[in-house]
């Protein structure tokens, strides 16, 4: 058997390449471009498995996306390729529109072509599962969480973007009776996340004496959830979940982006006890807030709990720790990154210094 992961060089699908290899017996297809965010270093072991096979396909290409369909006949799509950045999306968003709607909507249609001609009991097996985020919903005020029910209000180009992908996988199912199932998830969190990410920046920022930047009043609220708790999430959903339905994935840790960067810069403290720039919390400093920053996501993980038996196992501060703890062991991966053409510059607002998200 065979599943295709779609951007599985990248933060979240690496994590989901390596349990595939590491749990399961089925091959994985890694369909990935690898823009810049794609990394095969993140698949860790995985990338040398036998059962890995990587397709360096864009999404958008459909004479190439029906091409490994029919090369490798899978019997589930995990679709996690995007553009995920929000700072990137307001400097371009057309990358947003191309890669997360008309990407999705390639995929969405040689899926279906592949479908109507599998059997009876292999269509009885097949799933197209798409990842996508909290974003979608849009801002929380102090209190509620996010439910599967929730009206879509998306802030930012991105947002939209993937709005626009989860109605299109919705449509396809109501409408041609594709096999689909929809995920939502809160912030990630980890090992191998790219660094333009607010707790890598923080991290690295930080172990080099320079500001650590947080947006705003550093009041933004948001839930984070460890990227291999959602990995594992993510799998559950595939093997377990209900054709046609949505499940919200979160981590039941809601932080203000504020007290993030106090915890990653004592975490710094004690993990580089000799550190010249100790105590790192002194390097916090308050920048311009970014366009339509929604204030607060928080999520009721309670229909996945309830109805697949998945809760996170890490706590927020077992995870912090085991990624700050990361980054500090793996120099080499993220020095590679920030040798090429990302530097660590802020985005979404033109020039500037810093870099932080979400």
């Amino acid at each position: 058997m065979t599943i295709i992961v779609t951007g599985g060089a990248g933060f979240i699908g690496s994590a989901v390449v390596r349990r595939l290899i590491h749990e399961g017996t089925d091959r994985v297809v890694n369909l990935d471009r690898l823009t810049y965010a794609g990394n095969l270093d993140s698949l860790g072991a995985a990338r040398h498995d036998p059962r890995h096979i990587l397709e360096r396909v864009d999404i958008c290409d459909a004479p190439e996306v029906a091409r490994v369909f029919a090369d490798h006949r899978p019997r589930a799509i995990m679709h996690l390729a995007a553009e995920s950045h929000v700072d990137r999306s307001i400097d371009g968003p057309a990358a947003f529109v191309d890669t997360n709607i008309v990407g999705t909507f390639t995929l969405l249609e040689t899926a279906r072509d592949y479908f109507e001609e599998l059997g009876e009991d292999e269509r009885s097996r097949f799933r197209f599962h798409h990842v996508s985020t909290d974003e979608v919903y849009g801002s929380l005020g102090d209190s509620g969480r996010f439910t599967e029910e929730t009206p879509y209000a998306p802030s930012s180009p991105y947002a939209a973007s993937k709005a626009a992908s989860d109605h299109l996988v919705r449509a396809w199912g109501e409408t041609y009776g594709l096999p689909v199932v929809v995920t939502n998830c809160s912030n990630n969190y980890g090992p191998y996340q790219f660094p333009e990410k607010l707790i890598p920046v923080l991290i690295l920022k930080g172990l080099v004496g320079e500001p650590m930047p947080v947006y705003g009043k550093g009041d933004n609220v948001r839930d984070w959830l460890h990227v291999e708790d959602h990995a594992e999430a993510l799998l559950r959903v595939l093997e377990s979940g209900t054709s046609g339905a949505t499940y919200n994935i979160g981590g039941d840790a809601e932080r203000r982006n504020i007290d993030v960067a106090q915890a990653v810069g004592e975490l710094l403290d004690e993990l580089l006890p000799d550190s010249p720039h100790a105590p790192h919390a002194s390097l916090i400093e308050l920048v311009t807030d970014r366009p339509g920053h929604d204030q607060r996501y928080a999520m009721d993980a309670g229909k996945i709990a309830h109805e697949l038996g998945w809760r996170p196992r890490h706590t927020f501060e077992s995870g912090l720790r085991q990624t700050v703890k990361w980054y500090l062991d793996n120099r080499s991966w993220w020095e590679a990154i920030l040798s090429g053409d990302y530097r660590g510059e802020r985005l979404g607002l033109g020039p500037a210094a810093g870099g932080a998200t979400r």
